[in-house]
């Protein structure tokens, strides 16, 4: 286990092979790559050299890559939601017993005041996408939908949980793990998702941590952030599309989610204390009056090479049967309604959702210390998963 992390939602490498004529397509190809990396790497007021081996550069708050979006060219950047964002905090929650999340570049430097950290878009980053187009988007570009249980057709797999209703924000305790991904174009994820809207049109905001070395070229558990407006078909990572307002000088990106009641604004917030930064309402046309649909738990592409599942984990690997310290878990999970008032989920009969239980699965509860919680996960190919 890396490390554990509280998540506070208050509110492979695959080129693709052309003939070369005179080296035109290449020397385009170059060109669309390079004025991609001019557009998402700005001006840097210093640079910071990550443990990693990424770089780090702190990016006035002038060159923010939110007024590269048109709706945002007059956009003032709040610092911090609007209002008594207090009442946001559950103070139910003890976080004396968790890990602070912290990420390794700051033992070599902090940004500057009046700047934010972004990480460094390299020219192998791209070049692992499938295609230049495709750059931080999902792939494929479908939309997640629930399927039977059992289905052993899909590319995405799922073990979550799931509650309706509308909501303002949720919450979870989730540990973090270094799961084995079989092949750079697999991942594995555990995340949070707000949703609101029908599949074509879908709002989801999406938070959590993935190993994915199809896109960071790494098999490190890294936190990411995903949005999108219309169920796919655009919205994007982290920062690789304008969308998403960090605001944090500590964080390159980061952890939770709240909704500010006054400006509709979703708010990503660490350890309740901590703003990471926020989605602009007017990104979205459903999820600006809340969510519908709140869900937690994992998630890993399957592309069944030589017609065989697989070998990819959820979580840490284990069953969900295998409990503390061997599965993975997401714990105290409350739900901020509509009142503004924080509850408890075993009141609205969660759903689960698994798509092949013998690959992955889950097994929810409710015990006074970790409130609800459930353990979810597995191996991928086994004797029973082929």
């Amino acid at each position: 286990m890396i490390n554990q992390m509280v998540v506070t939602f208050v509110l492979g490498i695959l080129i693709i092979p052309a003939i070369v004529i005179n080296g035109e397509f290449s020397d385009t190809h170059d060109a669309k790559i390079d004025l991609l990396l001019k557009k998402l790497n700005k001006p840097a007021v210093k640079s910071i050299k990550s443990p990693y081996g990424g770089i780090i550069d702190c990016v006035h708050m002038k060159n923010h890559p939110i007024y590269d979006h048109p709706l945002f060219k007059n956009h003032t950047i709040q610092m911090k939601p609007s209002g008594d964002h207090d009442k946001w905090n559950n103070d139910t929650l003890n976080i004396d017993d968790e890990s602070i999340v912290t990420q390794l570049w700051t033992i070599n430097g902090k940004c500057p005041q009046n700047t934010i950290p972004i990480r460094r878009t390299t020219r192998e980053d791209i070049l692992r996408a499938e295609s230049i187009e495709s750059y931080g988007k999902k792939y494929p570009n479908n939309i997640p939908r629930r399927k039977p249980a059992n289905s052993t057709n899909e590319i995405h797999e799922y073990a979550t949980l799931r509650v309706n209703g509308i909501f303002r924000g949720a919450e979870a305790v989730i540990n973090v793990w270094k799961p084995y991904v079989q092949m750079p174009r697999e991942f594995s994820l555990a995340q949070m998702w707000l949703e609101a809207g029908p599949p074509s049109n879908l709002n989801t905001i999406e938070f959590g941590w993935q190993v994915y070395p199809g896109r960071y070229g790494d098999d490190n558990a890294r936190f990411f952030v995903y949005w999108t407006a219309d169920g796919y078909r655009s919205g994007c990572y982290n920062l690789d599309c304008p969308g998403f307002v960090p605001v944090n000088q500590a964080y390159v990106l980061g952890e939770p989610i709240g909704h500010d009641p006054r400006t509709g604004n979703w708010w990503l917030k660490l350890n309740h204390h901590v703003f990471i930064g926020y989605w602009p309402s007017i990104l979205f046309n459903h999820l600006r009056n809340g969510a519908t649909d709140i869900t937690w738990g994992g998630e890993i592409t399957n592309y069944r090479v030589n017609l065989q599942h697989t070998m990819t984990n959820m979580g840490s690997g284990g069953f969900a049967s295998e409990g503390y310290e061997r599965a993975s878990y997401f714990r105290k999970l409350k739900i901020y309604d509509e009142c503004n008032t924080w509850k408890p989920i075993h009141d609205r009969v969660p759903e689960y959702f698994i798509t092949q239980e013998s690959c992955y699965n889950i097994r929810y509860a409710y015990e006074t210390d970790w409130g609800d919680y459930f353990f979810y996960g597995g191996p991928g190919r086994n004797l029973y998963c082929t």
